[in-house]
Formats: C-alpha cells, structure tokens, sequence
C-alpha cells in the first residue's frame, strides 16, 4: 500500500486581502504559516518518500514548514510548475468583491467555479487539470506503484483538478468543491492505485 497525501499551502497575502492570486507569488501570512504548522502536527505519524510542490513561493514554504515539523528535511524535494495555481490572467490582483461589482456576481462566480469558462487571458479548471493531472500520472503515480508515500503541496485549483481525477469527480459537481488551507487529505492506495480510503485531518 502507499500514501498520497495532498495539502493546500495556508493562507497567503492575496487570500488575507480578498485578492486573485493564480500564479502572481506571494507569501504567507502569519496565520498562513500557523496552518502550515497545524498540518505538520497532524502528519507527524506519517513517513514521507518523496514531497512534490510548486514553483510558487506560498506552497513550497508551507511544504519547509511541514517538513520541519515532522522532522524529514532530508527527503528529496521535487519543484514543478505544472502543480502551479491556475492563471487567473487580468484578474490577478484584483479585489474579487470589487471584480465582482463591476462585473456581477454570477460572472465571477463562473470564472472561478466553473470547469471550462476562462478568465480574461487566464485559464479555466480544465487547463489546469490538462496540466496538473499528465504531470500526476507520468511522475508521481509510478512512485506510488512501487509502494511510496508521496506529500504534495500546492494550491487550491491544482489540488482540485487532482481530486477530481483521483476520486471521479464530474466537471458538474467539481464547481461545489473547494480546498481548505492547511487541511491534509490523505489516500491510501492498493498496488493497482485502487482508493482503498479517504480522509481529511
């Protein structure tokens, strides 16, 4: 059997100011590296192989602060952009409740809920999955083959498309589902990668 565990890196600057992120890299706030303490906390029992993360500042420090805490810093760590957040494109930056007066509420609610609607000049959940999910099943699921456990922090849309891959989640029901900051959520995994349970800390 082997472990995936996936984490949400804590709370950013642009989360703490209401603010679209996507890829602008920003760094955690105080309560965003209390969150990434938390989470170590609860994974202490749990021995990692390998830790994939982004290339974005909030995720790869969330993963040092994890790492630390559950006293594995030696563990080899893999940096790859296709775990990035999607690219929110020109709404980077913007106030989503001022965004969402100027462009109504249900608009914003489309990009960023939906699976296949774009932002002005970003990407949608299914460029995301289109990248994030081909990187998961030519890296990380031969590890888990050969009986690993793997630690993955990133971000909310990443983890999303790799949720809906890994648990069959339709393009339909993906658009209620949001990732909490700092909460591990943990798979275990047969040899055949069946799901053989699921649970959040």
């Amino acid at each position: 059997m082997a472990l995936l565990t996936l984490v949400r890196h804590g709370q950013s600057t642009y989360n703490l100011e209401n603010r679209f992120t996507g890829n602008v890299d920003v760094p955690l706030t105080k309560l965003g590296e209390e969150e990434a303490y938390a989470a170590g906390k609860k994974l202490i029992p749990y021995q990692f192989d390998l830790a994939y993360t982004s290339m974005l500042v909030r995720a790869w420090e969330t993963l040092k602060i994890i790492l630390e805490e559950i006293k594995q810093t030696k563990i080899t760590i893999i940096k790859n952009a296709a775990l990035n957040e999607r690219m929110y494109g020109a709404l980077q930056g913007l106030n989503k409740d001022e965004t969402a007066l100027k462009y109504g509420a249900d608009q914003v609610k489309l990009w960023r809920r939906s699976y296949d609607v774009r932002p002005p000049e970003g990407e949608s959940l299914l460029d995301t999955y289109n990248r994030t999910v081909p990187y998961y099943q030519l890296e990380i699921e031969p590890k888990l083959e050969a009986n690993q456990n793997i630690l993955v922090v990133a971000h909310g849309n990443s983890l999303r498309a790799l949720k809906m891959y890994l648990e069959n989640i339709s393009p339909l029901n993906i658009v209620a589902i949001n990732i909490a900051t700092g909460v591990p959520r943990i798979y275990t995994m047969d040899e055949t990668l069946k799901i053989i349970s699921q649970i959040d800390l």
